[in-house]
């Protein structure tokens, strides 16, 4: 009879606690957008870093320092492709609220494991641990749909991706300063972020999803093709995935051959080339946080779509044809601009689930982006080659953003398609 009366307890507390998040929705989504900025700054502060921290262990050894580093950016990709729809599976049958806690809690462990490493192999599993746990992104767009109404939702997601893009702005140069002073001390100054995040969450986050609302973990569902099975359930959302997936893939182009194409088409310096992402990071932040809900109250989601796409079409062709460095400056703004249909195409298909699977359908998109990022660089940098190497008469330096372009022209021809009406 005790134990009946404290489930009883514990249930009306966690349901006091959903209500609470559903009738506090946009203080509730605002503490999710610090949990994304926090851990965005934390991961971006691993570019410079890690790096570094690898060629301390094989010192006067670049090449190899360039081989073990890219062995590491798979492995990381691997582990996001499975442990997004894992995450989302868990998020389905437990709640958002302690998925997103031990997700900051093990980012703070892997991050304090990755600065101790003595060796490689450490700092190996430490980086396959942080892959894992830094899932939770997917974990919180289920979170913003759970506490927005369907409305309001393209212009809550975009605040999470200007959140996450704005974090990839100031953490590449805050872990470029630090990792200056000390290898490891980037590591450190991440721990104590997701830990402070961990802590942070603890006290103020409320549960998203009600008792009633939540499903059977299945590994059926927890694994990255089960997981995306789910993207097959119509035509609608089948068509709005491949739109994802070629989207993420077509942004690949620009971490993957950037650098390499401004320095050998314009010869930029590496502060040029930063100043360029920078711009380009805080462009997408705009959009996202300011530009998107107005847009979509304009033309609708099914427009925004369209016209971000089309506007990353022209962005993407300006960069590949440019004949001199100010027409990659012009071509930052629409690319920036291109932003506004990520969060279009999510909230659209977040209409296409009930609550109960929105984690499922996160972590099923997290493992496209992830499968895009294992499958982009080598692309890109081997039409960047190809196009190098056989002469710039009929194929420019800038041929991986063409293909980026037509890549971006078919998924604007499916996302009409799979979202007419009828």
């Amino acid at each position: 009879m005790v134990q009946k009366e404290q489930a009883i307890t514990q249930s009306d507390e966690l349901k006091t606690q959903v209500q609470t998040g559903r009738s506090h929705g946009r203080a509730a989504a605002a503490f999710v957008l610090i949990t994304v900025l926090l851990d965005a700054i934390a991961i971006g502060m691993m570019l410079p870093a890690l790096p570094k921290l690898v060629e301390h262990f094989v010192p006067g050894d670049t090449a190899r320092a360039a081989q073990i580093y890219g062995l590491f950016g798979m492995a990381w990709g691997l582990m996001q492709f499975i442990g997004a729809p894992l995450q989302g599976a868990l998020s389905d049958r437990f709640g958002r609220r302690p998925v997103i806690l031990l997700s900051n809690l093990g980012l703070g462990v892997d991050y304090i494991i990755m600065a101790l490493a003595p060796s490689l192999g450490v700092l190996l599993i430490g980086r396959l641990l942080a892959g894992m746990t830094a899932a939770s992104f997917s974990t919180a767009f289920a979170y913003v749909a759970d506490v927005t109404s369907f409305e309001k939702r393209a212009a809550e997601f975009g605040k999470i991706g200007a959140a996450f893009g704005l974090g990839f702005i100031i953490g590449p140069a805050v872990g470029g300063v630090l990792a200056g002073i000390d290898a490891r001390l980037p590591f450190w100054v991440a721990a104590g972020m997701s830990l402070v995040n961990f802590a942070y969450g603890y006290f103020v986050l409320p549960e998203s999803l009600a008792v009633e609302q939540r499903t059977a973990f299945t590994w059926r569902r927890a694994n990255p093709w089960g997981a995306m099975r789910l993207l097959l359930r119509n035509r609608r959302l089948f068509g709005l995935a491949t739109v994802s997936f070629l989207d993420s893939l077509a942004l690949i182009s620009l971490p993957a051959t950037f650098v390499l194409y401004a320095t050998h088409k314009f010869g930029w310096t590496d502060q040029t080339v930063g100043w360029a992402f920078a711009s380009t990071g805080i462009g997408l932040a705009i959009a996202h946080a300011l530009l998107t809900g107005p847009v979509v109250r304009m033309i609708g989601e099914r427009g925004t779509l369209a016209g971000g796409l089309v506007l990353g079409v022209a962005g993407f062709t300006l960069y590949g044809v440019s004949w001199d460095s100010w027409v990659v400056w012009a071509a930052i703004p629409l690319i920036a601009l291109w932003g506004l249909a990520e969060s279009a195409m999510q909230s659209l298909m977040s209409a296409e689930v009930p609550e109960h699977e929105q984690g499922q359908l996160q972590g099923a998109l997290a493992s496209q982006v992830a499968l895009a990022e294992t499958v982009g660089p080598l692309l890109f940098t081997q039409v960047y080659a190809a196009a190098i190497t056989w002469g710039a008469d009929w194929a420019p330096a800038g041929a991986p953003y063409l293909v980026a372009a037509l890549l971006q022209v078919i998924a604007a021809v499916i996302a009409l398609v799979a979202t007419r009406r009828g």
